[in-house]
């Protein structure tokens, strides 16, 4: 039976990652690609793992927003959404120096795997289900908070949507309200492209394309932000 690496184990532990049966961590450290080999035919790769470590992740995060305060469920689903997402689980794994620990096959690693965002992230909730597999929710979820620490306290998801903080801009200016107008549309009804201009008087204009008039809105707003705000 194939065993982890002495070093990988020891970074486990070290991380946080109790390590008692090692074949759900081998599981999670394990890609498709490293399957390749000749030896390796009956292993399996972290991909069942992963589809549970992101619904343990998916509720101990949700739960930590609906303790910490009376956010609106948008915001909260807003935040939810940044805190879990891929990018974030990726950052985290190259902080705890997952890539060296990676179990891939040759050629994926020559590619790159081992610092692909998709791999990473998966790999990620791959450790949180076998954590989850290994020692339970209440365990998983208090690792998590550990893990997430600095992203949990930061402004992950945070920011304003555009036309928000350009309105506040405005207000905080004694400006004039913005004022969106739809310039053009070209396209048929199922690829149209719009083009939105938002103004504020006396200070200047924007524009925003996109393939409806809300994105686009919100584009013209950015545009304008980084232009005059």
């Amino acid at each position: 039976m194939t065993k982890l690496a002495s070093e990988t184990r020891a970074w486990l532990e070290a991380t946080g990652f109790a390590v008692a049966n090692e074949a759900p961590w081998l599981e999670a450290l394990t890609h498709g690609s490293f399957n390749g080999g000749a030896n390796s035919a009956s292993e399996a790769d972290y991909q069942r793992l992963e589809f549970l470590g992101d619904r343990v992740l998916g509720l101990s995060v949700a739960a930590w927003l609906y303790s910490a305060g009376d956010a609106p469920e948008g915001r909260l689903s807003q935040r939810l959404n940044a805190l879990v997402s891929g990018a974030t689980c990726a950052r985290i794994a190259r902080d705890i120096d997952l890539p060296d620990h990676i179990r891939l096959g040759k050629q994926a690693r020559e590619d790159g795997g081992a610092d692909s965002d998709n791999i990473l992230g998966d790999v990620m909730e791959a450790l949180i289900g076998a954590s989850f597999i290994e020692h339970g929710y209440d365990v998983t979820r208090d690792l998590i908070y550990q893990l997430w620490q600095s992203e949990l306290s930061g402004d992950s998801g945070k920011a304003k949507h555009p036309k928000s903080a350009l309105q506040e801009w405005a207000a905080g200016n004694r400006r004039a309200m913005p004022n969106y107008e739809v310039i053009e549309r070209s396209g048929p009804d199922h690829a149209a492209r719009f083009t939105v201009q938002v103004s504020v008087h006396n200070v200047g204009q924007a524009e925003g394309v996109a393939s409806s008039k809300g994105e686009a809105e919100k584009r013209a707003a950015q545009a304008f932000l980084e232009e005059y705000g």
